[in-house]
């Protein structure tokens, strides 16, 4: 019988030649990543590489911390919970919304699946809940029946900028009675010995997480949902889900690692959530996911498929998944190759997102070197 045990995932790096990984290659990717923080402009970053449940690789360029705020790399650890609840069977993506949230079922949203908020096609990609709103309940769930489609459900896939992780929490919170915050801590965190946290005290934050920076300017508002947003302390404490998970680098890696070989989570649901569902050029403007050409997502989660982007490595098979962050961020993990990589930064243009060609080629080169190391 297997074993269903779970074990703490250790920190401690081995040599690459023990699980695969080719040092030379391996020593390339980090120079590349050190050479943003020396010679071009980024405070700090740190990287991390695991391979068969172990790390390789662990470190940080710069003036760094133990943690860094993941922006939307820490949408997969969201992610994660509820594909532990399908594994369990008590999470179907073809459920309505409705049924698990009554309050959501107004504004013609009765139709709107689980699978189609995952999926980003939900039809509700700028549904508005912004701070200090969120931070309460009732508020969020007055919020979700204020809400009203932009298009049909299933019909355009825009990416969900912040409705998709609330709904995904008050979710978690329906079926399990813990928050997604409490959840993520006792029932993934605790259990593999990982650091990643949701909803950081003010204090937390100034011991453990690297501050935001603004690369090129004064870092003023410039967007309602940039990156200096969530520099804001009292935002990150309020655990707003979409950006917000606190984690170092290799415990995004780890997490990876995690997800193929914990028996915290099925094979069945991890297979279910990673494959492509929905394939299409993402639209709105490019500086919230908008693009030109197709990309695969699975539940929640950037899937390779046959059609990768700058976000998801070309090096990697079509099964690699994971997801991009504002601005100099990415994790992901190769399922074929058994490889998982994450670099995070706590640098950040005044636009929030670096749409230069430089900006693009830099975590395409990164991502490119990531997935090439066995």
């Amino acid at each position: 019988m297997k074993s269903t045990a779970v074990t703490p995932l250790s920190k401690e790096t081995v040599a690459p030649e023990e699980v695969g990984v080719d040092p030379y290659r391996l020593d390339v990717l980090l120079r590349r990543i050190r050479l943003e923080v020396e010679h071009h402009g980024l405070p700090s970053a740190q990287v991390a590489v695991a391979r068969s449940g172990r790390l390789v690789a662990s470190e940080t360029f710069g003036e760094g911390a133990p943690r860094y705020l993941t922006q939307s790399v820490g949408r997969t650890v969201v992610a994660s919970a509820i594909w532990k609840l399908m594994g369990e069977g008590r999470v179907d993506p073809g459920e309505r919304v409705a049924d698990i949230i009554p309050e959501f079922g107004t504004n013609g949203k009765e139709a709107v699946t689980l699978a189609h908020m995952l999926t980003h096609s939900a039809g509700l990609a700028f549904a508005p809940l912004g701070f200090p709103k969120m931070t309460d309940r009732e508020a969020r769930l007055a919020a979700f029946a204020k809400w009203r489609l932009d298009d049909p459900p299933g019909e355009v896939f825009q990416y969900h900028l912040t409705s998709t992780a609330w709904i995904i929490a008050e979710v978690v919170e329906r079926r399990t009675g813990l928050t997604l915050a409490e959840y993520l801590r006792r029932e993934i965190a605790e259990p593999l010995g990982l650091d990643l946290a949701l909803g950081l005290s003010a204090e937390e934050q100034i011991a453990t997480v690297a501050p935001m920076v603004c690369t090129d300017g004064d870092g003023s508002e410039v967007d309602p949902w940039g990156p200096w947003f969530f520099r804001e302390r009292a935002v990150v404490a309020a655990g707003e889900p979409a950006h917000t998970v606190c984690a170092g680098a290799s415990d995004i890696a780890l997490h990876y690692q995690a997800l193929l070989h914990s028996p915290l989570w099925s094979r069945e649901a991890i297979a279910e959530a990673t494959r492509p569902h929905v394939t299409a050029v993402p639209a709105g403007d490019p500086l919230y996911g908008g693009g030109t050409k197709p990309t695969s997502v699975g539940l929640f989660v950037v899937v390779r498929g046959e059609n990768p982007d700058g976000w998801i490595p070309a090096t990697g098979s079509p099964e690699t998944f994971g997801h991009g962050g504002s601005a100099y961020q990415i994790g992901f993990c190769d399922p074929r190759s058994g490889l998982s990589f994450c670099v995070l930064s706590n640098g950040y243009p005044q636009k929030g997102y670096d749409l230069t060609s430089r900006g693009a080629a830099t975590i395409t080169n990164w991502a490119n070197l990531g997935a090439d190391l066995t």
